[in-house]
């Protein structure tokens, strides 16, 4: 996000000039970046959240269509998928966090999902109040700023 800059003609005193400067400077060298590093924290966030979704749309398809077995294609990285043979889908390992992976039924794997997902949206609605509150804080400086230029005209 991006504010228009406030112009900083040679008529203001240098004292005006060196104010402007200071600020514009710390609202891009300080807000702006952190604004930058909080929505790519909540952006990262709603990818976790993306996939426990769909490991929970997987769950409900293997319980709909009472799959015993399952194969399917695995992303070894990179988009690079092989085939895999899943001889029984009553037990799954899922991602606990912090690199570790707990072994779980479905009905296990359902309510833990449903835990996570509601604890990751509080944590988005965190990370959505912080990013307001930066923006918020950019628009109070540039719109001081902008007063203060006005009052020196008068």
């Amino acid at each position: 996000m991006q504010e228009p800059q406030p112009p900083v003609p040679a008529q203001y005193p240098a004292e005006i000039q060196s104010a402007v400067q200071k600020y514009t400077d710390f609202i891009q060298g300080k807000l702006e970046p952190d604004l930058q590093h909080v929505i790519e924290q909540r952006d990262a966030i709603y990818t976790r959240m993306s996939e426990y979704l769909k490991l929970k749309t997987h769950i409900d398809t293997i319980r709909t269509q009472k799959l015993e077995e399952l194969e399917t294609k695995v992303d070894l990285g990179s988009n690079f998928y092989v085939k895999a043979f899943v001889p029984d889908t009553q037990l799954l390992f899922v991602n606990i966090g912090f690199g570790f992976h707990l072994q779980m039924t479905l009905d296990e794997a359902d309510a833990f999902i449903d835990d996570k997902v509601k604890h990751l949206e509080k944590l988005t609605d965190r990370h959505t109040e912080e990013a307001n509150e930066i923006r918020a804080k950019i628009k109070m400086v540039y719109g001081a700023l902008m007063e203060s230029m006005n009052l020196v005209d008068k």
